[in-house]
């Protein structure tokens, strides 16, 4: 349908050291989320702060790390849950999507969790995966759970910010297969999400009082399916697949322009933007513990 999109490769950025390997022996995530296979990491969510530095989870072994620009890591904290989605608020605090607590905020200088949201309607969930703000301070979120086609219940949400505080959570789809990734556009009208379990991007159109003829934006194939999703200022969105060691930029229009391949494994989960320099690609290749990056072309 498209014509081939330009093929890049990755380099190793850092690497998780061995001192802090884990095993994955009898542990509950692994056994549900990679077939019980024991693994010493499972980084996800790459995320930068103000100053550079960048942020990553390791959701089996429930800790946070943060990498300095020199490439040290720090064990920001360690704790019972599962994170896997991290986001900066404006003001510069964390928040942590972890699937088994929901919603938490993360204090860097007491190292110290705090629950934001945790259940909808009395009911908890079923295993939040990522989340977002927007310039309003909004927070979108997804809830997959273990959904998928057979069982097409993952929902995506929106925690609204009253000025000086949360408010209204909103459900705003609840049919989605695997909703993992989420970023919104540039001008903010639609939000996009991974559907991974349908391989596939959709695009919802943000009201008031939700969302609105939600379509299926961009059709994949091949590996396990989209994880994290970035959208840069000019509408590119970039997509982590999951299973095929690769990452994709599409135009805002939705044609392919960039095929970045894994110099390492396949599970290319989630992907970020360097703060200083928007051209440069960070992604995570969860099983190995390494941090790729690539840079894009100058044109």
């Amino acid at each position: 349908m498209f014509s081939a999109p330009l093929s890049l490769t990755t380099d190793s950025h850092f690497e998780l050291p061995s001192y802090l390997h884990e095993s994955g022996v009898d542990n509950a995530w692994c056994d549900a989320n990679v077939n019980g296979r024991d693994i010493h990491s499972y980084l996800v969510a790459p995320s930068f702060d103000s100053t550079g530095n960048l942020w990553v989870c390791d959701t089996p072994f429930g800790r946070i790390f943060r990498i300095t620009t020199t490439g040290e890591w720090d064990l920001i904290i360690k704790y019972d849950g599962w994170p896997t989605g991290l986001a900066f608020q404006r003001d510069g605090d964390l928040f942590v999507a972890d699937a088994r607590h929901g919603i938490l905020s993360l204090n860097i200088d007491l190292r110290k969790l705090s629950p934001v949201v945790t259940h909808h309607l009395s009911q908890r969930f079923m295993g939040v995966n990522d989340l977002c703000f927007a310039a309003n301070g909004d927070l979108y979120f997804t809830d997959p759970g273990q959904s998928g086609l057979h069982n097409p219940t993952g929902c995506v949400y929106r925690l609204k910010w009253a000025g000086d505080a949360f408010g209204e959570l909103q459900k705003l789809l609840a049919n989605v297969p695997g909703p993992m990734g989420l970023a919104l556009s540039h001008d903010e009208d639609y939000l996009f999400f991974a559907a991974a379990h349908d391989n596939a991007i959709w695009r919802a159109p943000l009201v008031d009082g939700g969302v609105s003829r939600v379509n299926k934006f961009i059709q994949l194939s091949a590996g396990v399916g989209p994880g994290g999703i970035v959208v840069d200022n000019d509408d590119n969105l970039f997509v982590a697949h999951h299973g095929l060691g690769t990452a994709w930029m599409f135009d805002k229009r939705g044609e392919p322009k960039y095929r970045i391949d894994s110099c390492r494994g396949d599970s290319t989960t989630a992907l970020t933007l360097d703060v200083n320099d928007p051209r440069v690609v960070i992604m995570t290749e969860s099983v190995t513990g390494t941090i790729l990056k690539t840079s894009l072309p100058m044109y």
